[in-house]
């Protein structure tokens, strides 16, 4: 094992590009602080010594869905006590009270809807555009866009170009969770395959379109399940260049029919440590913190990491798993947060392109 990591090592510090077995062998290493160095490295040479958030409001239109997967406790059928259904206006509503936050972008998912048209999704994307031309509109997974296709009847090319022509701006990544066939049917029995996800992400970027792109990790998928997961990622990214970043989320138990403890701290470090030295075409991986946790996230930036999303306002998919951290955290917590660990605070756009650096 000592003969391996030195040779992985190795291979790290003249900047070639690791197998899946040498991620394999990354993730049962029992060293966690030389880890956390490797990838410290890699991501230093990457982004320097800067970390950074971006200013956003989250709005989930509807928990309303079809699909009812075994991970899921955000979903639910049109009639339950807590279930939301978002008229257009509410949502405007919503994103128009977020502008003095200063945010430059939105993020909108939903459940898979079982009567809306394709175009309500169409006038919601119209309607927020009329509310800033300069604010970024990230919504949607792929997951949503192949249930778009299936009820309006149109390919997925069709669904993105109507959504792109209506202002779309970027995809989000939900909806990945795990690749492996056997663990998605258990997991996510009726949601779209790895090929079709994949496929959704690849016609985006093909479009001139980019995206970011997730892994739900720490529930019943095995190591193997993860490095096969991260590497069709990088396929597809050597194929088009359209992600902009990558964001491993760690599972949160609930009163589920997965009976498993939340991945541990040590497991969420390794999982960006381990992406941030194999993802090698990936420039950037974010420590989700609604997710992470705020002082894990913090830690992660240590570990490969060299973002912590957004401000947020209103996040309900992790925190209808019962989570108790806060739905949202303000610019100075995120300046200071990043501070901390040493490194610069840059806010970014929905790209992760630099906005403003923090230097007092």
């Amino acid at each position: 094992m000592e003969n391996k990591l030195s040779k992985i090592e190795n291979s790290i510090l003249l900047q070639q590009r690791l197998s899946e077995a040498d991620a394999v062998t990354l993730f049962h290493a029992q060293d966690l602080h030389w880890l956390g160095r490797l990838a410290n490295l890699a991501c230093t040479r990457l982004n320097g010594n800067k970390a950074s958030y971006i200013i956003n409001r989250s709005i989930n239109y509807t928990n309303y869905c079809i699909l009812r997967c075994a991970m899921c406790a955000f979903s639910r059928s049109p009639g339950a006590n807590d279930g939301f259904d978002l008229e257009i206006d509410e949502i405007v509503k919503k994103a128009s009270e977020a502008l003095s936050f200063g945010i430059t972008e939105l993020h909108i998912v939903g459940g898979l809807h079982p009567t809306r048209s394709f175009s309500y999704y169409v006038e919601m994307i119209k309607a927020l555009r009329q509310i800033s031309k300069k604010l970024t509109l990230k919504c949607f997974t792929a997951i949503e866009i192949l249930h778009f296709s299936k009820i309006a009847g149109l390919s997925v090319e069709t669904v993105l170009e109507t959504l792109k022509q209506a202002g779309l701006d970027c995809l989000t990544g939900g909806g990945a969770e795990i690749f492996c066939p056997d663990i998605r049917s258990k997991i996510a029995e009726k949601k779209g395959s790895a090929i079709e996800y994949l496929k959704v992400h690849k016609t985006w970027h093909q479009m001139g379109g980019k995206s970011t792109c997730t892994m739900l990790f720490g529930h019943i998928e095995s190591i193997k399940d993860r490095v096969n997961h991260l590497a069709l990622l990088r396929q597809l990214q050597d194929e088009t260049n359209g992600f902009v970043g990558f964001v491993p989320l760690p599972w949160k138990p609930s009163n589920l029919r997965i009976k498993r403890y939340a991945p541990t701290g040590l497991d969420k470090l390794k999982t960006i440590a381990v992406s941030r030295l194999f993802l090698d075409n990936f420039k950037h991986i974010t420590a989700y913190w609604p997710a992470f946790g705020r002082e894990t996230a913090q830690v992660a930036l240590d570990y490969g990491a060299d973002d912590l999303h957004g401000t947020l306002i209103e996040e309900k998919i992790f925190h209808m798993t019962n989570d108790q951290s806060p739905q949202q955290i303000s610019k100075t917590e995120l300046i200071s947060a990043i501070k901390e660990t040493g490194k610069i605070p840059i806010q970014r756009d929905s790209f992760y392109n630099p906005i403003e650096e923090s230097t007092s």
